[in-house]
């Protein structure tokens, strides 16, 4: 499952669907904005579209007989167990820190793998980064410093590469403990 259809959520889940996975569930509330066309896996006749209907239609384009579940609503501390328990792999992809840590919170040991990210707004030090595994069902992707905010944007270089890494841990973790379901 990814929470969350932003710069990390959409481009992780691109990069999800190019590396063989097939079912996945999206849940997002916001539609696609014109200020979100520089780092986030839309096109500008989609603008004013929900996000996980977006998203849905660019997966699609890539693998048009995908099972993907588009779910448009906020996640909320009484309904994020209700739509992620059930996922072997959850990837964190919200904007608000409050909304992270309330998902990381309700998820942590109840999903196989949980996949966040922090730190990784602005530009240059792309080696900055990195994976942390902080504990065997849960990593943690940025450089845990780097947080949007005035001359700080969020910007397709970081964002990308943040969604990859994101990518590649699943795509790891699902091969070394699910690989059978996938084969």
């Amino acid at each position: 499952g990814i929470a969350g259809a932003c710069g990390l959520g959409s481009n992780c889940a691109q990069h999800l669907v190019r590396s063989g996975f097939r079912h996945l569930r999206l849940v997002d509330f916001d539609v696609v904005e014109p200020a979100n066309l520089n780092r986030q896996f839309y096109f500008a006749a989609q603008v004013g579209t929900k996000k996980v209907a977006a998203l849905r239609e660019n997966l699609l384009a890539i693998e048009p007989d995908l099972p993907i579940e588009a779910v448009a609503g906020r996640i909320t501390a009484e309904n994020v167990r209700d739509l992620f328990a059930d996922r072997d792999v959850v990837v964190e992809a919200l904007d608000e820190a409050g909304a992270k840590v309330m998902l990381v919170e309700a998820l942590l040991g109840r999903v196989g793998c949980l996949v966040a990210a922090s730190g990784i707004a602005g530009w240059g030090d792309a080696d900055a980064v990195t994976v942390r595994r902080i504990r065997d069902d849960f990593y943690l992707v940025g450089d845990l410093v780097a947080a949007v905010g005035p001359g700080r944007p969020p910007l397709a270089p970081r964002v990308n590469l943040a969604a990859a890494k994101q990518a590649d841990v699943v795509l790891d973790w699902v091969l070394k403990n699910v690989k059978e379901e996938y084969d």
